[in-house]
């Protein structure tokens, strides 16, 4: 094992978190940097066939009803930037006031069929500011924490269209995604399903994850040196040809291990150094971008095959939950005034790795993700309202405490994802133009 890997291992100490071994999987190794990392509940470290209590993040719930029975969706109701509240429902908020019941389709029938009634009112966006110099653009850029050494714009992604309205700030696990529950066994226990089964699920998952990471991401370079953004370190590429650059013989890794150089004391290296941690994240950008409609010309053949086989059991066991994630993700992504923003507390690579293989690139280019991991995501909210502005109107959509306590500190309206009938009423919103 690495001395990364030992690294790692011994923050089990600080409260990391650990994968589960599945008995049926006891050799399996434990990705902690897989699995995000939980800012502000106790955790107890879990193995064999005990699963933490305290991972669940919600109480729980009626199981998935069976096609023809109605969800219950409850009122919604939203606060804008500018102040102006509709009815509100406990735990939840849309942005138009509004009550619905509808059911799964029956064979042949259309795909939703709604009663609706809605308190329809305008939405009143925040008054403009004066628009900021480029250079007061220039200078804030990116955040503080990340920063601190006084450097330029470390974000060099494209400013945005003129016409953005909106911004809808993701998380991944839970919400997007159905995997930390996969491993815990809380899904299955929760929708009645067989947990060994979930959780074989899960580890088959992760270890996908963390080869993809390894072999593609050079998450063995990287584990240690882990950015917010992919474009972080760009400033120390001078744009070298890298189609000749052997990255395996360049002593990047022997010397970041020897020196510790991408350890929590903020030591860095020189400026060779520095160049070649930069060089790493311009290929996995390359990669990313290249691949990100084609995972499975990424993977190979084989492997292309054992993961199409593992999306297709997982999305059986949870009830297509990704695939009501991505109606919405989708839709927001066809807008021209709109945008999708990912804020995980996964660490960016392995978080790269599980966007590319539950096929979410499409709706998720690089440059909108953001790794949480270091300066929490309260911090990497306000780095996405530096990029974007305070003219658009920012949506978070979440299941957990942290995203929702850094959405009200900004006063970002807040959907909360705890079930499918959630994720098929934020569709259901945004295909309807409430959102």
């Amino acid at each position: 094992m690495s001395a990364s890997k030992c690294y790692i291992m011994g923050l089990r100490l600080k409260g990391m978190f650990l994968t589960s071994v599945s008995p049926l999987l006891s050799n399996s190794r434990p990705y902690p940097h897989i699995l995000p990392t939980p800012s502000s509940q106790n955790m107890s470290a879990y193995g064999q066939t005990q699963y933490a209590a305290g991972m669940q993040q919600a109480p729980a719930y009626a199981s998935y009803p069976q096609p023809g029975q109605p969800y219950g969706i409850p009122a919604y109701g939203i606060k804008t930037e500018g102040g102006l509240t509709q009815s509100q429902s406990p735990g939840q908020s849309g942005f138009l006031g509004y009550s619905s019941s509808f059911s799964t389709p029956q064979t042949g029938q259309a795909p939703y069929s709604y009663q609706m009634q809605a308190e329809y009112s305008t939405i009143h966006s925040p008054s403009t500011p004066i628009k900021d110099s480029e250079s007061d653009r220039l200078r804030r850029a990116s955040d503080g924490k990340a920063r601190g050494r006084g450097r330029r714009n470390n974000n060099p992604s494209p400013p945005p269209d003129s016409d953005l309205e909106r911004v809808f700030i993701w998380d991944l696990d839970e919400t997007i995604i159905v995997f930390h529950s996969l491993l815990t066994g809380s899904y299955a226990n929760r929708y009645g399903r067989d947990p060994p089964t979930s959780v074989s699920l899960g580890l088959r998952m992760e270890e996908m994850i963390f080869n993809l990471a390894d072999t593609h991401l050079f998450f063995n370079d990287l584990e240690e040196c882990d950015q917010v953004h992919i474009d972080d370190v760009s400033s120390d590429d001078n744009g070298q040809d890298l189609s000749t650059y052997n990255f395996s013989t360049d002593g990047f890794h022997a010397a970041a291990t020897s020196a510790n150089l991408c350890l929590a004391t903020g030591v860095r290296g020189g400026v060779d150094w520095m160049r070649k941690l930069a060089f790493r994240y311009r290929r996995v950008k390359e990669i990313y971008t290249t691949y990100k409609n084609n995972v499975g010309g990424l993977l190979g053949p084989a492997k292309r095959e054992a993961w199409l086989q593992l999306r297709a059991e997982i999305e059986a066991l949870t009830d297509s939950w990704l695939t009501l994630a991505l109606k919405a993700l989708t839709l927001i992504h066809s807008r021209s005034n709109c945008v999708n923003i990912l804020v995980t507390t996964t660490q960016l690579i392995p978080a790269l790795a599980k966007v590319l293989l539950y096929g979410l690139g499409v709706v998720f280019p690089i440059e909108n993700i953001y790794s949480a991991t270091k300066i929490g995501k309260e911090s990497c909210f306000e780095r996405v309202i530096q990029r974007f502005g305070r003219k658009v109107v920012y949506v978070v959509v979440g299941d957990g405490v942290e995203e929702e306590q850094s959405s009200k500190k900004h006063n970002m309206p807040f959907w909360r994802i705890t079930s499918h009938s959630d994720l098929m009423a934020l569709h259901h919103a945004l295909d309807l133009e409430y959102l």
